[in-house]
């Protein structure tokens, strides 16, 4: 938007933005907007993959165990794979995505956010032992909690994030609300912003949105609890009758 239109009122001051977007730019110049996941989800897709790894050596064991020593021998070296390889193997071959983080919509990627390769999945996983420390992923919650993008030790090292993947979203459509007249002239790129948010607002927390159109409640010479749907109105008279 201008920097008429972005201004916000004179003597105001802000508080930082609740946005926890990692923006990076592309060799080709194109902006690319990563989410990165907090601890949360990250441990849910951790517990699963975790239970998953349990069923398939729990039931490796109760099938090769019949077959004596060899069995036995051939379990174990299943347990190195399964123990080590799991994460790695899943991460690298399909786009980095273990079954944990498929099931919460999660994925591994490079800080420049390209898909993880051998070295960096290799080190962000062997590195767990390290997170574990002292007990219970103690070192690896610290960590992530403390960095801005959720890193735990094993991504500081490899350089990787993990992020939420892009998914199908539904069409969006305006909410309901009376049109309101636009109250100064606006840039194609300014009616592009305006109808954006309109149309993803159900899809942002109401503080996210209330910070969002503070940000214009100068400019449209509103009180800040009001610019919001001041926005939606301007939205609605830009596109026109439902």
């Amino acid at each position: 938007m201008s920097a008429s239109l972005a201004k916000p009122s004179a003597g105001t001051a802000r508080q930082p933005l609740l946005d926890t977007c990692h923006l990076v730019e592309t060799p080709e110049g194109i902006d690319l907007v990563l989410h990165p996941a907090g601890l949360v989800p990250r441990a849910l897709a951790f517990a699963v993959d975790l239970a998953v790894r349990g069923a398939i050596l729990l039931l490796s064991f109760l099938v090769l165990g019949q077959f004596g020593e060899l069995g036995l021998g051939l379990a174990s070296l299943l347990f190195f794979l399964v123990t080590w390889w799991y994460m790695v193997l899943f991460e690298v071959l399909n786009q980095g995505r273990s079954p944990g983080k498929q099931l919460l919509g999660l994925q591994v990627v490079h800080d420049d956010g390209t898909p993880v390769g051998w070295a960096a999945s290799l080190t962000r996983n062997l590195l767990r032992v390290v997170d574990l420390l002292p007990f219970g992923y103690t070192l690896g919650i610290l960590s992530c909690l403390a960095h801005p993008l959720f890193k735990r030790l094993g991504d500081l090292a490899a350089g990787t994030l993990v992020v939420y993947g892009e998914r199908p979203q539904p069409h969006p459509s305006l909410p309901e609300i009376d049109a309101q007249p636009v109250p100064f002239a606006l840039q194609a790129d300014e009616r592009r912003a305006l109808l954006a948010f309109a149309e993803r607002r159900a899809r942002l927390s109401v503080g996210r949105r209330q910070e969002l159109a503070g940000i214009l409640a100068g400019p449209l010479q509103v009180p800040e609890e009001q610019a919001e749907a001041r926005l939606l109105g301007i939205a609605r008279e830009l596109m026109g009758p439902p």
